[in-house]
């Protein structure tokens, strides 16, 4: 049955679908943010960015605060446990183009939590409802939050914390369908996520396992969520975007891309990734991502990925990464891991 739900706002940016692109460290840069808006994305929010500005001079920092030539709005997560520091780091942000600061209460990372930011901070509540407070009076754009269920299954605290959210004046929430401890384990379970949106009247985005238009449409059903949040389901698969959307507004499927589309789509999210990082970094990260393309390919069985992934992981440059995708789509998919290692020679040129 055709979606009839109202779009999602967020303060006065009225989003035009209820599918949103996850932040997720690593993965959503500038030129995957582009391409998943380009393929349907309602909303992207960016890689999470440690609110300790004196930490900012590192590449990989700048490169996470790189929103020049985005379309709005621009959506930036700050993460860290310090109140004082995460509302400068809001400010900041906001005078480099941030038009929504999204707080991480949700990353389960180690790393994250050793230093009490992330999903550890689910763990103190008192110091959750300062960091709201003080990030929400630093700015004068949207707020939004990003939690998990809670810390753990005997904390599952997911419901006062959205009621804090709301009362501090956040202006959408984001829940990811775990506990810290589950980690990415598991199935994430969506009662909680259904009790936090009738425990408040601000958005809901549910989160967690949303990886098909017919499991994206089950969520909001059953949740009473505004909006679905895709992360890992996006990995190879940015079309997710414009399919749930299409199911969502129209009840039926869109026909999937198809061979010279998803060619077209890979090679320019290569040759975004070189422009972005430089050639050094950008082929060592378009690696990753040339896996999750593969693995999402029903052309290639598990011994072909293998060999295409060995293939594609031992080049360094530029160029012999853009011949293989250009042989990677022609003609038997059977005979391409042979082909493309014939093919990825010194000799060549990427042209964009």
């Amino acid at each position: 049955m055709p979606d009839s739900h109202p779009l999602p706002r967020i303060g006065r940016h009225i989003l035009p679908n209820r599918v949103v692109l996850a932040p997720m460290a690593g993965v959503t840069d500038r030129p995957f943010r582009a391409l998943c808006r380009r393929l349907g994305a309602g909303l992207v929010v960016g890689e999470m960015v440690t609110s300790d500005p004196s930490l900012w001079h590192t590449r990989k920092s700048r490169l996470r605060m790189d929103h020049r030539g985005e379309p709005g709005p621009r959506s930036v997560q700050i993460a860290g446990g310090d109140a004082a520091m995460l509302a400068e780091a809001a400010r900041l942000n906001v005078g480099m183009g941030a038009e929504i600061i999204d707080i991480n209460m949700g990353c389960p990372a180690k790393k994250v939590c050793n230093k009490a930011a992330g999903s550890a901070l689910l763990r103190d509540e008192r110091l959750v409802a300062e960091i709201l407070e003080a990030v929400v009076a630093a700015v004068d754009v949207p707020v939004t939050l990003k939690i998990r269920t809670g810390w753990c299954a005997e904390s599952n605290n997911g419901v006062r914390v959205a009621r804090m959210a709301e009362a501090a004046g956040i202006q959408a929430l984001a829940v990811h369908g775990r506990h810290r401890q589950q980690c990415y384990g598991g199935e994430a379970e969506y009662d909680t996520i259904a009790a936090i949106k009738a425990a408040v009247s601000i958005p809901v985005f549910a989160n967690g396992d949303v990886a098909s238009p017919e499991k994206a449409a089950h969520v909001l059903d059953y949740t009473g969520a505004d909006a679905v949040m895709v992360g890992r389901g996006a990995q190879g698969n940015p079309w997710i975007f414009r399919e749930i959307d299409h199911y969502l507004r129209h009840g039926e499927h869109l026909p999937p891309p198809g061979t010279r589309e998803r060619a077209e789509v890979l090679r320019d999210h290569l040759l975004a990734l070189h422009d972005f990082y430089g050639e050094h970094m950008g082929v060592r990260i378009a690696r990753k991502h040339l896996g999750w393309y593969l693995a999402g390919d029903a052309r290639f069985d598990d011994t072909g990925r293998r060999a295409l992934r060995r293939t594609f992981n031992g080049l360094d440059d530029a160029a012999a990464q853009c011949r293989f995708i250009d042989e990677l789509f022609r003609h038997d998919p059977a005979t391409a891991p042979r082909r493309v290692a014939r093919a990825v020679t010194p000799d060549g040129t990427c042209a964009a």
